[in-house]
């Protein structure tokens, strides 16, 4: 049996979007900037594709900006907004949990002089609300906050957040970065009180290689791309047609049975969790997102651990898919106050509708099979 969960990495392509791309790729190739017929339907393609995702969010088209996916959303959002508006203010309000695609345009920014405040997290991984409002003040000009962390799926009071920033200074820009959010909650960033909010399309059934941002109207943001002025001049290049197409069906689909896949991960997590956590030395470090569940194998390195459930075609995770092949240590689990020899031994496994309890069951028996067989093998050591 093979069992992939490893779905907060990337999530397998529908494949009606899959039918679309190809489809796309081999007879609607057009340019959307070229002025004859195949440049008017492929630019088509994409009007249809803004106004999809649009709906979805309840928000205009004019606010829907094509990227390359959730790096380039986050960069975007974070250094466009920054150096549109460094006269208003020079400070950048974020968690001590966020992805490095939020984490190192803030390392940038700080290069430039900005300054960067972050904000530390409970147990939980959920930020400290209070302690963030308090550091927001008349010289700060965003809040970024991831919705739900990719590591250990906790999830953040995006809401109450946004409601308290702008209550206490109602021109900062509020950011989320929505990456793992996107598909698992019904967001509606303007009745949230967001400003900027930013989704990546592989993370929902869709292809590798493309995302959007969310940017209200009337929010400043400076381009980081520049050259054919595409979509109004705020990310200049040709758009990827089949990937935004094959973007908007999946979130379609999606969102279109979204209660009943949300219930079965979230039903298919707590079964896992119950059923390794009755092993000796194991234990659940998990949010509340219904699709991630992190668990800590004590007394077995994460990779090992890793590598023997993939031979057992289980594929998981050892933390972020960004980072995970650079060997260094999760900036999320050291904030939670895991310590070492635990942090050092937690992997992640991540759903999607497709997963089915049968495969959550081998992937539990794998478990109770491999663990012992790995920990005598490091006590010899």
């Amino acid at each position: 049996m093979e069992a992939y969960f490893d779905n907060s990495a990337t999530t397998p392509v529908y494949p009606e979007v899959r039918d679309l791309v190809v489809k796309l790729m081999e007879q609607d190739y057009g340019n959307p900037s070229s002025l004859h017929q195949k440049g008017v339907d492929a630019a088509r393609y994409v009007s249809d594709a803004r106004d999809k995702i649009a709906r979805l969010l309840k928000v205009q088209a004019k606010e829907i900006v094509f990227t390359s996916g959730g790096t380039e959303s986050n960069n975007m959002a974070l250094i466009g907004d920054a150096l549109a508006n460094r006269r208003a203010g020079n400070k950048i309000i974020t968690t001590a949990v966020e992805h490095a695609s939020v984490g190192s345009p803030l390392t940038f920014l700080e290069d430039m002089g900005f300054d960067v405040v972050r904000i530390p997290t409970g147990n939980d991984g959920v930020v400290d609300v209070d302690r963030l409002v308090d550091e927001v003040d008349d010289d700060t000009i965003i809040v970024s906050v991831m919705y739900v962390n990719n590591e250990i799926g906790a999830v953040m009071p995006v809401e109450d957040i946004a409601r308290r920033i702008k209550e206490k200074n109602p021109s900062v820009l509020f950011h989320v970065d929505a990456i793992q959010a996107f598909g698992k909650y019904v967001i509606y960033p303007k009745r949230m009180g967001i400003d900027m909010m930013s989704i990546s399309s592989h993370k929902f059934h869709g292809p590798k290689g493309v995302g959007a941002l969310f940017i209200k109207d009337r929010v400043k943001v400076k381009p980081v791309i520049y050259g054919g002025g595409q979509q109004g001049g705020m990310r200049s290049g040709t758009e990827n047609v089949p990937g935004i197409a094959g973007m908007a069906l999946a979130a379609e689909m999606t969102y279109r049975d979204l209660d009943a896949n949300v219930a079965h991960m979230r039903e298919l997590k707590e079964h896992l969790i119950d059923e390794l956590t009755q092993i000796d030395d194991v234990y659940s470090n998990s949010g509340d997102a219904p699709h991630i569940a992190s668990i800590t194998f004590k007394g077995v390195r994460s990779e090992v651990m890793l590598h023997a459930l993939e031979e057992k075609g289980i594929y998981v995770s050892s933390g972020s898919a960004c980072s995970s092949n650079k060997h260094s240590t999760s900036s999320t689990l050291k904030a939670i106050g895991l310590p070492p020899e635990k942090f050092e031994s937690t992997l992640r496994f991540s759903f999607s509708p497709e997963n089915t309890m049968e495969q959550i069951d081998y992937a539990v028996e794998c478990c109770k099979e491999l663990l012992p067989i790995l920990r005598r093998y490091v006590r010899k050591k």
